[in-house]
């Protein structure tokens, strides 16, 4: 896959229909009228083609269209009639949601900018817009194989049909073959469930991912059967924090720290079998008092005992899903401004624009990942190596 933020990237092909998108919003604003619409008849002035300009980014050139009436009078705001440089123009409108930022907080950033005054109905307009370029990278082409990729769900409210309801929005981060964390979709659904997740699996196929070596997840019930129902070959991984937190639900205060200690004597032990060893003392120390808190060992066992398999470069990656949680954390601060979102609509927007800023910060591998992508060499010569990867 090409990279999304650097030079002849995705970002950077996007870039170039988002401003003439923009454009086109500019041209409907100055006009009066939306493209094709019938108000345009006999207004005295319309649409007169496109002029093509190339003009310099911080992300390289851009070729772009830029709308022309035929009376001439149409002049730019965002993009000038002589400007040829941008300077970080791109990243500026695509962070500008991804910021948080109201639709007067924009205004105002597009005033102080660009000098230009823009009506609040045409900022709806231009954010809008990147609906689109939403779309397509929701839909693009996936690498092969991604060694490790984490599944979580992150929960917002959202007005719908008169009411707030709350949705899962459902979040895939895999680790590619680079060692570089790479968002591979968001999905809306209406609560967090294995049968979404089963669709979410079966778009990622379908969108080029053959294989995964190890899916890290919550405890969800029915997740794991959902994953290897379409990627059967993957190792699951449950996180181990996630069992933590569940499991003290149902613990006294007062034994919480105890319990706590001997939970850990499970995942920091250094074998499976030693493992395997504690969650048994924990059974037999705990069990008959507080049975929900310690039959998610037991019952869960075999997809949490993954971590041990591996070396400590991989293990320390693997054991909790904190990496898409670190991205949830991203998510809430550009969204704790909006307690409801007016549609699906409008928290696509925001998601995918945050997705964007987060993602420019991940130019370097994982920790560790030159070792992690050894061992992956010998633990999965067969699958790594198939048809030249």
């Amino acid at each position: 896959m090409e990279d999304l933020t650097g030079k002849d990237g995705l970002v950077q092909k996007l870039v170039g229909g988002m401003i003439e998108k923009l454009l086109e919003k500019e041209m409907e604003e100055h006009l009066g009228y939306e493209k094709h619409a019938s108000k345009g008849n006999r207004s005295g002035n319309s649409r007169n083609g496109k002029n093509k300009k190339t003009i310099h980014g911080s992300h390289g050139d851009l070729e772009i269209e830029v709308p022309r009436d035929r009376n001439g009078e149409f002049e730019p705001k965002l993009i000038k009639k002589r400007q040829t440089r941008i300077n970080s123009f791109d990243e500026k409108i695509i962070s500008m949601y991804a910021r948080g930022m109201t639709t007067r907080d924009i205004q105002s950033h597009i005033k102080e900018i660009y000098g230009a005054d823009i009506s609040p109905t045409m900022i709806s307009g231009i954010t809008d817009k990147v609906l689109s370029v939403a779309e397509e990278w929701q839909e693009r082409t996936l690498e092969k194989i991604y060694p490790i990729v984490f599944f979580d769900a992150i929960h917002y409210k959202v007005k719908e049909e008169g009411r707030v309801v709350t949705k899962a929005v459902y979040s895939c981060l895999g680790v590619s073959l680079e060692g570089k964390k790479d968002i591979l979709g968001a999905w809306i659904g209406e609560s967090e469930g294995a049968k979404f997740w089963l669709q979410v699996f079966t778009e990622l196929k379908n969108r080029g991912l053959e294989d995964i070596f190890i899916a890290c997840m919550d405890g969800l019930k029915g997740l794991p059967e959902a994953l290897q129902t379409v990627f059967p070959r993957a190792e699951v991984q449950l996180c181990i924090i996630h069992m933590i937190r569940n499991s003290l639900k149902y613990v006294p205060h007062k034994y919480s720290k105890e319990f706590t200690g001997d939970l850990k004597g499970i995942y920091q032990s250094l074998t499976e079998m030693q493992g395997e060893s504690k969650v048994l003392a924990l059974e037999e120390k705990w069990g008959k008092k507080y049975p929900l808190a310690v039959k998610p060992w037991i019952n869960n066992w075999d997809n949490l005992k993954t971590f041990f398999k591996f070396p400590e470069e991989i293990k320390r990656l693997i054991y909790t899903t904190n990496a898409v949680e670190s991205l949830h954390r991203q998510f809430r601060k550009v969204t704790k401004t909006k307690s409801v979102f007016p549609s699906d609509t409008a928290l696509t927007k925001i998601l995918y624009l945050a997705s964007k800023e987060v993602s420019k910060k991940w130019t370097l591998p994982v920790r560790g990942w030159k070792e992690a992508l050894s061992y992956f060499g010998m633990a999965y010569e067969d699958r790594l190596f198939k048809d030249g990867v």
